[in-house]
């Protein structure tokens, strides 16, 4: 018996969903096809620390393909999908260490297990397996080539541990290739946030005032569909560029402060902490929703929410109601960890097609170029991003021009002038 998850008899019912989300990801398909002949993999160990949903899956079914051996754990206690870990588990046999809702203490004894593996290779959801190697399990270390990196918080840990000089082998920030954020972060987190939101609540979104704490990538998706979806949008940013962007998109941009006595439901995208603080709740109005939708739950303070509220009970699944000492009502969503992957199941398989693909094809790099890199943050290679980007439009029968000859000398010459 491999691997720890809740419920081995769901592991049917989580093949047809694996089977079902692969038909969606035909950039990843058709790796997997390539690779089943190649084997370029061969002799490579994976530990994996990435949320547990059919998409994933694929990817994991995709780097065996190619000849790897790959372990698996969840990088947020309520993303696993419980069937999903129980068929890796029993029918594709691929070792996975997950169960919906586990304590701390289970998560991180799953990440030990995933490292037993000995890795050459880490792939994270937000660092927590390179902390790990780094803080608790240093005599790995020397056996690891590299690393990727799926999300925006855990690119920004790694850039840390490199400036301050303690990252000690070389990562691929996935997060940073334009076929993961442009498209994953916006479309994906938009979609899936709202889904998660509308899920948990049964809320309407039309004319209500929706606040979303930071415009990056994923905050712009947060906007752009809670826009469409005829709400009222406010932004609030700290970065003057990003708040300039979405004063010009049209959205209303102000200061937490403010917003706070305005909305009827907030979502914070930032990857910083305490951004929704005490101060905030107590200027909320009655009956007011509030979700996460970056990585760590942090972003929210959950702690201070409980200790200012005098009633605390949950009022619907993924939905907590916290009474104040005022009277008013504040609404939690799905303990303020990720609510998309909380209250739904995460990104559509589409788009995760590309930023697997990316994590994939990132893996193989690591793998060919491993003599020639240093212990630092590097982007996915250009050639990569196009690749994919190329077989998605292919996937999707969309044709595109190239360039002639003629209009490529022109673009590359100085000579020629008006």
């Amino acid at each position: 018996m491999i691997g720890d998850c809740k419920d081995r008899t769901l592991a049917e019912a989580g093949r047809r969903r694996i089977e079902w989300a692969a038909g969606q990801m035909p950039v990843l398909a058709q790796i997997m096809r390539d690779w089943e002949k190649e084997r370029p993999l061969e002799g490579l160990r994976i530990a994996a620390c990435l949320h547990v949903t059919t998409e994933t899956a694929n990817l994991m079914r995709t780097l065996k393909a190619g000849g790897a051996e790959v372990a698996l754990c969840a990088s947020n206690p309520l993303s696993t999908q419980d069937d999903t870990a129980a068929a890796l588990n029993e029918i594709y046999g691929i070792p996975t260490y997950a169960i919906r809702g586990e304590d701390s203490e289970t998560y991180y004894r799953h990440i030990h297990r995933v490292l037993d593996i000995e890795p050459h290779i880490t792939m994270d959801d937000g660092a927590d397996l390179v902390n790990t190697l780094h803080g608790q399990r240093q005599e790995l270390v020397p056996g690891v080539i590299g690393g990727t990196e799926e999300t925006t918080t855990g690119v920004i840990r790694l850039r840390a541990m490199a400036e301050k000089g303690v990252l000690k082998f070389p990562v691929i920030a996935v997060n940073d290739a334009l076929t993961k954020h442009m498209f994953d972060n916006r479309y994906g987190t938009g979609q899936s946030t709202l889904d998660g939101i509308m899920r948990a609540t049964n809320v309407l979104i039309a004319g209500s005032t929706f606040v979303v704490i930071g415009y990056g990538w994923c905050g712009r998706g947060v906007a752009m569909r809670a826009r469409g979806l005829g709400a009222r949008v406010i932004v609030v940013e700290t970065d003057p560029l990003r708040a300039l962007e979405a004063v010009m998109e049209g959205y209303e941009v102000t200061t937490m402060e403010k917003a706070a006595a305005l909305g009827d439901i907030f979502v914070t995208v930032t990857g910083n902490r305490h951004v929704i603080d005490v101060h905030h709740f107590q200027r909320m109005k009655d009956g007011s929703i509030v979700a996460n939708s970056g990585h760590f739950d942090v972003e929210i303070n959950v702690r201070g929410l409980r200790e200012l509220a005098v009633e605390r009970k949950e009022v619907r699944p993924s939905v907590e109601e916290y009474l104040l000492p005022s009277g008013k009502r504040i609404r939690l969503l799905a303990e303020g960890r990720l609510v998309n992957l909380g209250a739904a199941e995460g990104h559509p398989a589409q788009v995760m097609d590309m930023s697997f693909a990316n994590q994939a094809l990132s893996a193989h790099w690591l793998w060919s170029e491993r003599p020639k890199l240093e212990p630092r943050v590097y982007k996915v290679p250009e050639s990569i991003d196009r690749e994919i980007a190329r077989r998605k439009l292919e996937a999707m029968g969309v044709e595109i021009d190239v360039l002639t000859p003629e209009q490529e000398e022109y673009l590359a010459s100085f000579e020629l002038g008006t």
